[in-house]
């Protein structure tokens, strides 16, 4: 009996060793690890070059390009960098601006030196909470390395890589707390096309960073986590909640008190029609976009922006004038139905007008180059083309009558506009006068598949599946590349 009391009690002593061994190798392994990565953060920034970070060594390196019109004088379009931004140093930004983005970004920023292990397990603590990815450990510090570095780059080793920089940058004789922040703000996507705080301050409010309201600032400091999601053009709900949660976060910080609080939350978001990068409100929006998009084919990203290319382009702004002014003539709602058009010289193909929509601002997709419509009667020629070719004289005669073609399944009926026919007439007659029934019939004779690879000689490039209905337009196209 005292034998196996013994060796009852003696179990409970085998396991608890066994958890303080277990909780020792876990201390040292978490020992282990931070001071591997220390290390190793260590070793990487003692070879790193803190100036290559520079903004504005990075934007010294780029030479800005342009877009003209056909006259070559008027500059329809500055190619700067792929991030359109301009920097301006600590004291040209408000107050408002500096502590709301340390508010909602990184509370601890000046304290910590670059890297927040705390503000890291905080972060992981609420993640788990959640069981999502509900708060970010990284500081702005850290944030700004990773938004000057190689962004496509997605590695461990570059983790280890920021870390390092963000730890450089914040050592003795590094970068102050004051340059990290300037330079941060002066990198961050806004949304809208604004990168850096003196860009979104002119895009959504018309003004300079330093000029910048508390409910302005915490509304632009609440955009970088979700340019997307936090716009207050296409998601003024989520911005104004997003704004509210910045300002929380500086009464929290005792940054602003409960009266600037109240008021702020209430003020208006920015006029929506107000809201766009300074220089995108040209004349020719849509063609530019079309114009910048064959050259990123031809050249690529990095040699259109910030490569210093001269474009002289074909369009003509009196005829863009003269386009814009047709369309406003007829359609006279801003809300009411948009319409394109295309004006081409038949002589070499050059492109001197182009209407992609009724708002550029609203709406960046170009029908001009990207919609497609059925063009009815405006594909005939096609059909005319393709009867030549094959021998077809214009002085053949058709029936103009209501006609049922035989399509082997079923009947193909068709007949002409408001049921005006004009009996024997031959094709030069069809064609002035648009009748579709001889055209119909001229489509059987020549095969609509024959119609169908004419078009694509002459430069339909829309997918045409050459049904019988192609020579009356009944395949969509777009505006372009039918004009």
């Amino acid at each position: 009996m005292r034998l196996f009391s013994k060796q009852k009690r003696a179990r409970p002593r085998r396991r608890i060793r066994k958890l303080r061994l277990l909780a020792l190798l876990t201390v040292l392994g978490i020992a282990g690890s931070v001071s591997f990565s220390f290390g190793l953060i260590r070793a990487v920034a003692a070879e790193i070059d803190a100036g290559k970070l520079d903004p504005q060594r990075q934007l010294d390196k780029q030479v800005n390009g342009y877009i003209y019109d056909s006259s070559g004088k008027r500059v329809l379009a500055v190619l700067r960098g792929s991030e359109a931004r301009t920097l301006i140093s600590y004291d040209q930004i408000a107050d408002p601006m500096r502590h709301a983005i340390v508010a909602i970004e990184d509370r601890r920023f000046w304290e910590h030196d670059g890297i927040d292990l705390r503000g890291i397990g905080r972060a992981l603590l609420a993640d788990i909470r959640s069981k999502s990815v509900v708060e970010g450990g990284s500081t702005i510090t850290q944030q700004f390395v990773k938004n000057a570095l190689d962004r496509d780059q997605k590695t461990i080793a570059r983790k280890v890589r920021e870390a390092a920089y963000a730890w450089q940058l914040e050592r003795p004789g590094g970068w102050s707390k004051r340059k990290i922040l300037q330079e941060y703000l002066n990198t961050i996507y806004f949304g809208n096309g604004a990168y850096g705080v003196q860009q979104a301050a002119l895009t959504y409010f018309q003004k300079g960073a330093k000029d910048l309201t508390l409910p302005e600032a915490a509304l632009l400091a609440g955009i970088p986590a979700d340019p997307t999601r936090y716009d207050p053009v296409t998601n003024p709900e989520a911005a104004r909640e997003r704004r509210r949660l910045v300002l929380e976060a500086m009464l929290e910080e005792s940054k602003i008190t409960r009266t600037q609080y109240e008021q702020a939350d209430t003020a208006d978001l920015p006029d929506p029609d107000d809201v766009r990068l300074p220089g995108t409100e040209g004349p020719a929006q849509h063609f530019v976009n079309y114009v910048k998009q064959q050259l990123i084919d031809e050249y690529g990203q990095t040699e259109v922006f910030g490569g210093g290319l001269k474009v002289r382009s074909t369009i003509d702004l009196e005829l863009q004038q003269a386009a814009r002014d047709a369309i406003s003539k007829w359609l006279t709602e801003p809300d009411g139905p948009s319409a394109a058009l295309v004006a081409i010289d038949p002589r070499d193909g050059a492109v001197r007008a182009m209407i992609g929509g009724n708002d550029y601002r609203k709406s960046q997709f170009n029908l001009a180059v990207q919609g497609v419509r059925q063009p009815g009667s405006s594909f005939k020629p096609f059909v005319l083309a393709t009867a030549l070719r094959q021998g077809i004289a214009p002085s053949t005669r058709f029936e103009s009558k209501p006609q049922a073609i035989d399509l082997g399944d079923k009947d193909w009926v068709v007949g002409n506009y408001d049921d005006v026919y004009f009996g024997n007439i031959d094709l030069e007659t069809a064609t002035i006068e648009s009748d579709n029934t001889v055209y119909a019939q001229l489509t059987q004779l020549v095969g609509s598949k024959h119609v169908a690879e004419t078009a694509k000689r002459l430069g339909i490039r829309s997918k045409l599946d050459g049904y019988y209905a192609i020579g009356l337009g009944a395949e969509a196209v777009t505006p372009l590349e039918l004009a």
